[in-house]
């Protein structure tokens, strides 16, 4: 037997507050800023975000770094971040 999916009840964001506010944080920062015309580009453009998201930009716990550090910041990504703030 396989792992059981469980879903949270409508309307009960709270239940998952992790990802509901990583969702939240998607859509203002990338999702409404930019105009997708493929597929493609919206896999491309999310997928940069979510590695800026989860090791360059600062997030307010724990101490305003980022939750998966990398042990130096590649020069090129570093314009890119101001871009998505």
């Amino acid at each position: 037997m396989g792992a059981r999916i469980l879903y949270i009840e409508p309307s009960s964001p709270w239940e998952n507050g992790y990802v509901e506010s990583f969702n939240g944080k998607l859509r203002d920062e990338l999702l409404d800023r930019e105009v997708f015309y493929t597929l493609l580009g919206v896999q491309v453009l999310t997928e940069h975000y979510r590695q800026t998201y989860n090791r360059i930009r600062p997030h307010s716990f724990p101490g305003y770094k980022p939750p998966a550090p990398e042990t130096f910041q590649p020069v090129n990504l570093v314009p890119e971040l101001v871009a998505l703030t």
